[in-house]
């Protein structure tokens, strides 16, 4: 949610243009870097993609416009400097033009739990016959559920003990379970942590 007007920011300071920092808003992790005037921001602002003011072509360009990997506009931030702009997006396919996630050489997977997420969804969404997590969904929500109770018991049994190997091991159990729990019920991990950011204020 944008919280500030194009009129406010500084495109005084680099011959009008200003910085634009590319942020996957899921997994957080550093796309590109980008520039943008004062038209190619308010673009980006009306149509929901990002656009850029490219150096080389000394136009508007809209990043996607010729591969289709748009970057969906979830969030701009302005700095208290007011002369760098963070978008936070949601990426199209891969960000940079080499054909990696992101311009810097680096994966776009965030944290494991949200890459295991998405795996967990895909076998969902793409059941397979070899996969454990899509023989669980087919066996229903019940099954699912039942599934979670026994991990929590066994991570409860062996908290009662010391072996760490063992302990771990359950913990993972329970977190693969509780997940697939969630994707069952057509919810996601997003979901739960914005009820546990509700009660932390």
């Amino acid at each position: 949610m944008v919280n500030f007007s194009v009129s406010t920011v500084d495109f005084t300071k680099t011959d009008g243009l200003v910085p634009v920092v590319v942020q996957d808003a899921e997994t957080k992790s550093v796309l590109m870097l980008g520039y943008m005037n004062e038209p190619a921001l308010e673009k980006t602002l009306a149509e929901g993609r990002v656009t850029f003011y490219s150096r080389s072509k000394k136009r508007l360009w809209t990043k996607g416009e010729t591969s289709g990997n748009f970057l969906k506009l979830v969030d701009l931030q302005l700095d208290c400097d007011k002369d760098t702009l963070l978008a936070l997006v949601k990426p199209h396919g891969p960000t940079c033009h080499t054909g990696t996630d992101t311009c810097f050489g680096t994966p776009n997977e965030g944290e494991f739990v949200r890459h295991l997420e998405k795996v967990i969804q895909q076998r969902r969404d793409e059941p397979s016959d070899q996969s454990y997590t899509s023989s669980l969904f087919r066996k229903g929500i019940n099954k699912v559920a039942q599934k979670v109770g026994e991990e929590a018991v066994e991570l409860v049994i062996e908290a009662k003990d010391d072996n760490e190997e063992l302990f771990l091991n359950e913990a993972a159990d329970l977190l693969y379970h509780y997940i697939v729990l969630l994707a069952a019920k057509g919810y996601a991990w997003d979901d739960v942590m914005k009820v546990l950011e509700s009660r932390h204020r």
